[in-house]
């Protein structure tokens, strides 16, 4: 990671597993090293489908703010249908990066001084071996992708480990697909 402080907003709809994939993130980056992790979901009576939001921010040092991110280095979005729902961009900072899951194509997006990473994660999920609509390794492999944050074997480490009881073997190769299959730039 090229930063020593970074923060990371993730958008995503209830069932989608935004918030595992932030915990999968966090989990990396502490046991790299990283002295301040902090993951902050927020959300009321979601149910499945309902949009959600989480804030994770990763640190060299410690961190004392708990409070949920308002202006982001990296947003991720696990639902390209939320563009059209929410600001997900909102307090990005200049230069940030978008991490969108989306079947369409890379240019048919434009988001003004962000960056911009995507990939048809739900296809390569399905691909995968996963169950349709469970996008949250693939994402994590096309975050690596545009971020360069903590290594993408180690982030399949994580995602082995974290689902070790659930089809590890197919998370993970969702998340090295997406990785390989993110289209990145402007």
């Amino acid at each position: 990671m090229k930063k020593d402080y970074l923060e990371i907003r993730w958008h995503g709809r209830g069932g989608q597993g935004a918030i595992t994939a932030a915990k999968v993130v966090a989990g990396a980056a502490f046991s790299s090293g990283f002295a301040g992790v902090v993951m902050a979901p927020t959300f009321g009576t979601e149910r499945r489908g309902a949009p959600v939001m989480t804030s994770l921010k990763i640190s060299k040092t410690k961190i004392y703010d708990l409070s949920p991110i308002e202006k982001p280095d990296i947003v991720v979005v696990l639902d390209h249908l939320l563009l059209k729902e929410a600001d997900v961009t909102h307090g990005l900072k200049p230069g940030g990066i978008i991490v969108l899951n989306t079947p369409m194509a890379h240019e048919t997006h434009h988001f003004k001084d962000f960056k911009l990473a995507t990939a048809d994660v739900t296809a390569i999920s399905v691909e995968a071996g996963l169950p349709h609509g469970m996008v949250n390794t693939g994402i994590i492999g096309s975050l690596e992708r545009a971020a360069n944050l903590l290594g993408i074997d180690l982030l399949i480490e994580r995602i082995e480990e974290e689902f070790r009881t659930r089809r590890p073997e197919k998370n993970a190769l969702a998340a090295r697909l997406a990785y390989e299959r993110t289209a990145t730039g402007g």
